[in-house]
């Protein structure tokens, strides 16, 4: 049950980097975002615990620190920072009224960032080895079915789409200007990444030349 607890420090600073930022409690956007993120956060979860245990395990171990190759842990720690702007700054957008947001538009971002969960929930259900760090398990394979029919990088297209919604959700036209920051480090990763696999799992550089588009279908 530690991962319960985990998740559960994750949502308490994510309320409280929300609600310092906005300066209020009176933020329905942000209590509605908490609440999408948790019941996300707990389907996967407990889909994972039952069904797919060793791939919890490895999700678990994630972030700068767990990273082994050195370019990683400069990655996901640019990722890190630019997380957390994706919350002060809507954050601060709500408490300075910087921009207005119609309340449908704020709602709709909800469905977005839900639909990016679940385009990571399909691609775990799909990838027992979908690690959160860039490593081999010593039994991997190359994933070709499913969502990796479609792009090389499913849950990194989830995780835009999910990364997309949470601005919106949280009411603010400014919070986009931080996903637009955060892409550069997306495909720094995603193509380092590849380049770690085509070195180091078994027909990986063959999948690569099979499936041209990395992100999105019939674009890149």
């Amino acid at each position: 049950m530690r991962i319960l607890g985990r998740l559960l420090v994750v949502l308490l600073v994510m309320a409280a980097m929300l609600f310092a930022a906005a300066g209020t409690f009176d933020y329905w956007q942000a209590w509605l975002f908490l609440a999408a993120y948790a019941a996300s956060s707990l389907a996967i979860t407990f889909y994972l615990m039952r069904k797919d245990p060793a791939l919890l395990e490895r999700r678990k171990r994630g972030g700068p620190t767990a990273e082994k190759e050195a370019t990683q842990k400069i990655i996901m720690s640019i990722a890190s920072l630019a997380f957390i702007g994706l919350l002060i700054v809507p954050a601060l957008d709500r408490r300075f009224a910087w921009s207005q947001m119609p309340s449908p538009m704020a709602l709709a971002g909800h469905v977005i960032f839900l639909l990016g969960w679940a385009a990571i929930f399909f691609v775990f259900r799909e990838n027992s080895f979908a690690s959160a760090t860039v490593e081999l398990a010593p039994d991997q394979r190359v994933i070709s079915t499913g969502p990796y029919a479609l792009v090389r990088h499913p849950m990194y297209a989830g995780g835009l789409v999910m990364l997309l919604g949470i601005p919106i959700a949280l009411g603010s036209w400014w919070g986009l200007l931080v996903i637009v920051a955060m892409i550069p480090a997306l495909i720094w990763r995603l193509i380092d990444e590849e380049r770690f696999l085509a070195r180091n799992l078994p027909g990986y550089a063959e999948y690569q030349r099979r499936l041209r588009y990395r992100l999105i279908p019939m674009i890149w």
